[in-house]
């Protein structure tokens, strides 16, 4: 993906929009206002400004021709949002790496109702680092340790390192607890993500998660599980505990999907990132970041 000509504004990013093969419009700007009706007024101003630009950052006028899959780059408004009222810990940050304790209910980065209340815009608001970038992703509902890089020249390294599966990731969860069950286990099964459905589902097949799973303790009818995940396939942790009857306390895709109001923070998913170990990929050194939140429903 070519770097994008406009540079980071209050924490965001341009949108870049790939231009259709279609010759229903002459000129860019007849395209945006038909593909955004709502907001025909602030597209003419920023075009007016100069705020909408090409792949090469020439600024687009009302009379810059239509060319079908070229690139066009500007900044979208972001919606009224309601501060998510929690707040992110730093547990490290140099030159290359801000590590953070992500709290439940923010969302790593920019996504559909949540855009500037994301882990990615607050912290490059707040800390005035604009090439700030996620290294990995964590679940808005799962809280825990979130790298980022600070730097542009730093990215490639250490996303290598989680693309490459050479992060040792260490979750904890309070699920149910059921003393049939054998373990430690190990769990491993086919998951897919079906467009248009919000769960996931486990599917015969060739594996593609791997969970390892050990007990730390038991209260009553709830335990505390240490996970270790060996892939990192989409809600896998939150499918492997559900598949063994000890669904995650306050999950609410697993096993029953049921809605929960974007402003009700009363039960949180009981999953958190506890650490992560990793070989540095500059200095050659192990670094090893942990969490310092706890899960409510076991305390």
């Amino acid at each position: 993906m070519p770097d994008a000509p406009l540079p980071v504004r209050d924490g965001l990013n341009p949108t870049r929009l790939r231009l259709p093969a279609d010759d229903s419009w002459t000129t860019v700007l007849g395209y945006l206002l038909a593909r955004f009706p709502d907001d025909t007024r602030r597209l003419r101003e920023k075009v007016a400004a100069g705020e909408v630009v090409d792949g090469a950052g020439v600024p687009v006028t009302p009379a810059s021709p239509y060319r079908a899959h070229s690139f066009v780059y500007l900044y979208r408004d972001p919606p009224i949002e309601t501060r998510v009222p929690f707040e992110i810990e730093v547990l490290h940050r140099d030159e290359d790496l801000l590590v953070v304790d992500k709290p439940h209910f923010l969302a790593s980065t920019p996504r559909g109702r949540y855009v500037a209340e994301s882990a990615l815009v607050r912290l490059r608001r707040d800390l005035d680092l604009p090439e700030l970038t996620p290294a990995h992703r964590l679940d808005r509902v799962t809280a825990g340790v979130l790298v980022f890089t600070v730097r542009a020249q730093a990215r490639r390294a250490y996303q290598s390192l989680f693309d490459q599966r050479h992060v040792v990731k260490e979750y904890e969860a309070v699920a149910g607890y059921d003393p049939a069950l054998s373990l430690p286990c190990t769990v491993r099964s086919r998951i897919v993500k079906e467009r248009g459905t919000l769960q996931c589902l486990e599917v015969p097949g060739e594996p593609n998660a791997e969970t390892r799973i050990e007990l730390l303790g038991v209260h009553g009818d709830r335990a505390r599980y240490r996970l270790l995940p060996h892939t990192g396939k989409m809600h896998q942790l939150r499918v492997h505990l559900n598949s063994l009857g000890i669904p995650i306390v306050g999950d609410n895709f697993y096993p029953t999907l049921y809605d929960v109001a974007p402003d009700d923070y009363s039960d949180p998913l009981q999953l958190l990132a506890r650490s992560l170990t990793f070989t540095d990929p500059h200095s050659g050194q192990t670094r090893r970041f942990v969490s310092e939140r706890r899960l409510a429903a076991w305390d």
